[in-house]
């Protein structure tokens, strides 16, 4: 049974099997997790995707580097493995569909991946292009797909800028797009310097900002169309 003594002990397990790097432990607490009835989603997104933000914290701080990040995230899949399929899907009112990415250069989609999970979990359409994206693919693939919405990501500073390159050519292209930044070098200001409409500072931040993004970008084309029909 699952109690709430029991709930916090193994988010804390799952949490600590991913900054600790720990497969084992990380794939036992999963399947423990399942067996008690906890929901799939609670455990992702309370246990090991809280454990992945911490890791970031840690890489921040220059405690963590590359070969932990990625050990981080070898355990943060494994466990994944087991859980994902008992994901339930949520229904928070708004559907849309993105374009999402690792910009050209950059081949670190720890962070990509899991905002992609958070969008599939809300039951949005994701094109997801994967890792070290060449800049006019974003472009294409939006033109293609018509989707409301594109992410980018970067983990380096000297890939990063390669953003400010796609979000121009997407304002040229379709002005009307919603454009998303996010990865460790990225702030706000850069996001309002280079013309993006919203900044993930994490995937429960590039959730929230997509769904108010896609609401509102919704409700312009119904103005838009209700404007029609008036004349």
């Amino acid at each position: 049974m699952l109690t709430e003594e029991k709930k916090k002990e193994l988010l804390e397990r799952l949490k600590n099997a991913v900054i600790q790097y720990d497969e084992d432990t990380a794939k036992e607490a999963a399947q423990e997790a399942l067996d008690v009835g906890m929901e799939a989603n609670d455990a992702i997104f309370n246990g090991l995707v809280s454990g992945m933000q911490e890791v970031g914290r840690l890489f921040e701080s220059q405690e963590y580097f590359v070969p932990e990040l990625l050990m981080c995230a070898d355990a943060l899949y494994a466990g994944l493995d087991i859980l994902k399929p008992h994901v339930k899907q949520l229904d928070l009112g708004v559907k849309g569909s993105v374009v999402i990415g690792t910009v050209e250069g950059d081949v670190h989609d720890i962070g990509k991946n899991i905002v992609k999970m958070m969008f599939d979990v809300a039951g949005f359409k994701v094109y997801d292009l994967g890792r070290d994206v060449p800049l006019d693919k974003f472009v294409e693939e939006q033109m293609k797909t018509d989707s409301d919405l594109v992410c980018l990501s970067a983990m380096m500073t000297t890939t990063m800028t390669g953003m400010k390159k796609v979000i121009d050519d997407l304002r040229k292209k379709n002005p009307k797009v919603k454009i998303m930044i996010g990865g460790a070098p990225v702030s706000q200001d850069i996001a309002e310097k280079w013309g993006a409409d919203g900044y993930a500072k994490d995937a429960t931040n590039a959730l929230k900002d997509a769904i108010n993004m896609i609401s509102s970008l919704k409700k312009l084309k119904e103005e838009a169309e209700a404007g029609k029909i008036d004349r």
